[in-house]
């Protein structure tokens, strides 16, 4: 077992000490045992903070990687758990990505706005999909 100082895990997973001690105050990680005042790590949290990382870079949240990684073992598969909860993640980001497709395109039209008033601009979007009035004047009141 290869023991690392919090600088030399940090720069072997490639993120600061102070991520480190966040996940430790946040439960991601347990507290280190400590030699003479310092924090000394397992080489083998290394595989952990991947995950973690991964998982954070999808959109899940502290709460619900502390979940996936409740018995997680350092050389463990993913679990059950973990695919059930990224299958639940992919059908929220599928979602939140129409969600912005339509802000994209409501905010696209306005570009284009040719309305007098935004009541009338809103009564396009819902009506036309579209606020652009062709032959309008430009502007809004």
């Amino acid at each position: 077992m290869t023991e690392l100082s919090i600088g030399q895990l940090a720069a072997k997973a490639e993120v600061n000490a102070s991520t480190l001690r966040y996940y430790e105050t946040v439960g991601l990680l347990e507290a280190p045992r400590r030699q003479n005042g310092q924090r000394r790590y397992d080489e083998q949290l290394l595989e952990r903070i991947h995950f973690i990382k991964i998982a954070q870079q999808t959109g899940f949240s502290v709460k619900e990687i502390a979940l996936m990684l409740e018995g997680l073992q350092a050389d463990a598969p993913l679990s059950a758990a973990w695919e059930r909860m990224a299958q639940r993640k992919r059908v929220e980001l599928e979602e939140r990505k129409k969600q912005i497709e339509s802000m994209l395109h409501i905010l696209d039209s306005g570009l284009n706005c040719k309305c007098l008033t935004w009541s009338e601009c809103l009564d396009n979007i819902q009506q036309n999909g579209s606020c652009s009035e062709p032959g309008g004047s430009t502007g809004h009141s």
